[in-house]
């Protein structure tokens, strides 16, 4: 079965997005949920996940497209095979209880530090992981600390650094 991949609604007032970048080439297996195109908008960053098991057909909208919500992205072939071939690819134990998707923030912090986000333990709302969930997993000499965020800002006086002499009364 042919199923097609179209943008979805991106918000009340967003009509069109532009195709960022594929996750998946054509013929990629491809599991439930598994994020397949990256799009983006003046407003958001969303990514359009795959709505059965299967396999990435073909891509109809190439990277850098504009596409308007409902338009053709690509399509997914599913068989039934498709269950058996993302098993294979990613055991996971039958007892176990499903993990909620990453947002892309958790996501980049786990790519980041070459973290295992089935071992995190979420604090979120279901259990979702938070990126201080990633932050506390992390080792503290892996963390990066900006310095320029730990300069005192001084909004009175415009910004760190600067400063306005004060009037004289006489």
């Amino acid at each position: 079965m042919t199923i097609d991949i179209v943008v979805p609604s991106l918000g009340e007032s967003v009509t069109e997005a532009t195709v960022a970048r594929w996750l998946k080439a054509p013929g990629d297996a491809v599991a439930r949920d598994e994020p397949l195109v990256a799009l983006e908008t003046d407003k958001i960053a969303i990514e359009v996940n795959a709505e059965a098991a299967g396999r990435l057909a073909d891509i109809v909208a190439s990277q850098g497209a504009e596409v308007a919500v409902g338009a053709l992205l690509g399509r997914l072939e599913t068989d039934a095979d498709a269950p058996s071939v993302a098993a294979s690819r990613d055991p996971v134990p039958p007892a176990a209880a499903p993990t909620p998707p990453l947002s892309p923030a958790v996501r980049h912090l786990v790519e980041e530090h070459g973290l295992d986000s089935s071992a995190l333990t979420g604090s979120g709302k279901g259990g979702r992981i938070l990126k201080s969930d990633v932050l506390a997993a992390v080792p503290t000499e892996q963390v990066r600390i900006d310095p320029a965020g730990l300069r005192r800002r001084h909004r009175r006086h415009g910004g760190a650094g600067r400063h306005r002499p004060r009037r004289h009364r006489h």
